[in-house]
């Protein structure tokens, strides 16, 4: 049987983290005006991510999530199916995802234009 010592036991954890990513998101459908910024903030509050939302001029809204994969992974399926309770999302589109050394925000933000 093998002990962990304290020092090997940080050493696991650490190599057992995930990676922190960043993604950029659109979000095409009915989405403005019907809450969705705030909803999304609070989603990715509620799953420890930070970012931003904002709307678009063209009716679309837009941002970036910053977390743990799985985090981010969940967030994705969330602006996929769920949004906020009046939206009609048709398509959600994801670009640009990276693995990042450090988080670029502190919070999650709604952008008003």
């Amino acid at each position: 049987m093998e002990l962990i010592t304290p020092a090997s036991a940080v050493l696991f954890m650490m190599s057992d983290q995930e990676d922190l990513i960043s993604v950029d998101y659109e979000i095409l459908g009915r989405v403005q005006g019907v809450f969705f910024r705030k909803y999304t903030q609070a989603e990715g509050k509620r799953l420890g991510l930070v970012g931003w939302v904002q709307n678009t001029e063209i009716g679309t809204v837009q941002g970036q999530l910053q977390g743990s994969r799985s985090k981010v992974q969940q967030m994705q399926e969330w602006l996929k199916t769920t949004g906020s309770p009046k939206s009609k999302i048709s398509k959600a589109e994801f670009k640009n995802e990276k693995t990042i050394q450090s988080l670029d925000y502190t919070t999650f933000k709604v952008i008003r234009s």
